[in-house]
């Protein structure tokens, strides 16, 4: 199937005094449309700017310094900000972690989504608000024609989320981009958001970018995961082949370190160590400080995404050439 997303090759720098630090490296991927690929690791490894790189909001002084990333086709990390507002909204939808951050207090709901709306289709003041009365209903919002003209902090931390969601497809978007949309929800409500965006989205034939940093919320929602590790992607590929088959050892590290209802373990697996800073990302592989499996060439020479049957991962075990040397 033809990508919807695909973004190659991408960079993202931060200039500094102290020279220039390198965020995301070499970051490719691809999304075919009513996928969900889901991103995954742990705080700083680069899931939240991929995203934000990728929609056209990476805070100054951070830049996209190479790579491309194409959105049906067209490359749209070189537009103008006027040129990518109009993208941000009608082709991409975005919904993040904390919808008070997403929603004006000042204004209602209804006043929000019939703006959305309007920016982006051609529609009428009367017809933008009978469409933002059906989104809110198809989010799950009851009695949507009188909360339509509610107020956020009238709404509970759930349905503002619904509300959020509403927005990120006012305009019907090629692509929807969430940025750890259930954090801040209690378990329940997470189980309803993620049910609830993964049925609109197969129902629009919407693609998903779904940044989160719990296995869980992957194994349930998503279609592909892409592991990242300091700015790059460890392992990317089919969600039950790289949960019950992963293939790097920091993705073999954070499934160990989930407990397992059928498992009676004193213990579980622990990563030792922590994700390195920017400006202190080891030379070769980014993980090798922290690898029970470390060998000599993973200090000196940083491995490319290597196949490894359905999923690929960037670790020299699955390299023949140097596994073969290393016997």
């Amino acid at each position: 199937m033809t990508a919807l997303l695909d973004v190659r090759k991408l960079r993202v720098e931060f200039p500094t005094r102290r020279g220039t630090l390198l965020a995301l490296d070499d970051i490719s991927f691809s999304i075919a449309p009513g996928e969900v690929l889901g991103v995954v690791g742990e705080s700083g490894a680069g899931k939240s700017l991929t995203g934000a790189a990728i929609i056209g909001l990476l805070e100054p002084p951070g830049r996209i310094a190479g790579g491309e990333v194409l959105l049906s086709g067209r490359r749209i990390d070189n537009l103008s900000p006027a040129e990518m507002r109009k993208v941000r909204g009608r082709e991409i939808g975005a919904i993040f972690q904390d919808p008070l951050t997403s929603l004006n207090p000042l204004y209602t709901v209804g006043r929000q989504l019939v703006e959305t709306i309007q920016t982006h289709l051609p529609l009428t003041a009367a017809q933008a608000r009978a469409r933002a009365i059906d989104l809110l209903k198809s989010t799950g919002i009851p009695a949507a024609e009188a909360r339509i003209d509610h107020y956020p902090h009238q709404f509970s931390g759930g349905m503002r989320q619904r509300v959020v969601i509403a927005l990120a497809l006012a305009a019907e978007p090629k692509l929807v981009v969430a940025d750890e949309p259930t954090t801040a929800l209690d378990v329940s409500i997470q189980a309803q958001i993620i049910t609830l965006l993964k049925s609109l989205c197969r129902e629009h034939g919407t693609a998903v970018m779904l940044v989160t940093h719990d296995m869980g919320v992957i194994a349930e929602t998503a279609d592909r995961v892409a592991v990242m590790y300091a700015g790059r992607i460890a392992e990317i590929g089919p969600v039950a082949d790289v949960i019950h088959r992963p293939k790097h050892p920091y993705t073999i590290g954070l499934m160990g370190s989930i407990p397992s209802i059928g498992e009676d373990k004193a213990r579980l697996a622990q990563i030792d160590g922590a994700m390195p800073r920017l400006n202190a990302i080891p030379p070769g592989c980014a993980f090798n400080p922290r690898c029970e499996r470390v060998m000599p060439v993973c200090r000196e020479r940083r491995p490319e995404l290597i196949d490894t049957g359905s999923s690929r991962a960037a670790c020299w075990l699955h390299e023949a050439t140097v596994m073969s040397t290393a016997r």
